[in-house]
């Protein structure tokens, strides 16, 4: 997708949601370019964005498009730094840059497959858009979702029909998500996986599905400067020996293009 014409934008964050150990910033932009499931922006606080006594600016913090509704753009945060500190502070009335939507999306199952949706963590954010495209057009699939604890897997609540993983059987299954991948490609084989999460966790992913022929979209998280491809900071390695700019060549990528989910 092309990121021509895309500009940062000054939006209105129209509520701050609390839900379990996360925040859905909910923000205005009912004239903004409509995101494709597994889209990010960069979000940035209009003021004080920055910290120390110089007040050194933070970068910009790209998050997946969580989903959007009446007007509004979701995105799901958790305050686990002064960046993510910063715009989980955000009010209704604050105003808030933005810049996006950016990168590649999911796109549609190979072969009539089955969609199996595997999220953890704040990677649950662009399984919810598409799941609500799944659900739109009566597609079947499943949804499996990993945590924690029980108060990060309050998250499922912003999906539907989950089975929940926690790894501390707080909730649900007692271990792991990809337990849960593994007993649903045993029951479904024929299946095309949707995955986002933690690197440890898309590595699994990765490796299971590829020891089972089955295909695998994985949306990388990576810590981003720019957005648009100029920085070359999200580099990730290829089975090819080459390199992709998450921001750009992903974050949603073929699982097979990889050789390993690395940590970034």
């Amino acid at each position: 997708m092309s990121h021509a014409g895309i500009e940062r934008r000054s939006l209105t964050v129209a509520g701050n949601d609390e839900v379990g150990a996360y925040r859905v910033l909910r923000v205005h932009d009912p004239d903004g370019p409509p995101p494709a499931p597994g889209q990010f922006s960069m979000l940035t606080a209009a003021e004080r964005w920055g910290g120390g006594e110089d007040e050194r600016p933070y970068l910009p913090r790209a998050f997946s498009v969580m989903r959007v509704r009446d007007g509004e753009a979701h995105y799901l945060l958790e305050d686990v730094g002064p960046g993510t500190n910063r715009l989980c502070e955000l009010r209704a009335g604050d105003d808030l840059l933005v810049l996006g939507p950016l990168g590649q999306g999911f796109r549609d199952p190979r072969e009539d497959r089955r969609a199996v949706l595997v999220g953890g963590g704040v990677g649950i954010a662009p399984l919810a858009i598409w799941q609500d495209e799944l659900l739109a057009r009566e597609a079947p699939h499943a949804l499996l979702l990993g945590f924690r604890d029980g108060e990060h897997a309050e998250g499922a609540n912003l999906l539907r029909c989950a089975k929940t993983a926690t790894d501390d059987g707080s909730l649900g299954h007692h271990g792991y998500v990809t337990e849960l991948l593994a007993a649903e490609l045993d029951e479904q084989p024929h299946a095309e996986v949707y995955a986002c999460g933690p690197p440890l966790m898309l590595e699994a992913v990765r490796a299971l599905c590829e020891a089972r022929g089955v295909p695998a979209q994985l949306a990388l998280e990576s810590g981003m400067a720019c957005g648009f491809g100029a920085c070359f900071g999200c580099v990730v390695p290829t089975a090819d020996g080459g390199y992709l700019r998450v921001c750009v060549d992903g974050p949603v990528v073929d699982g097979a293009e990889l050789a390993e989910v690395v940590a970034h």
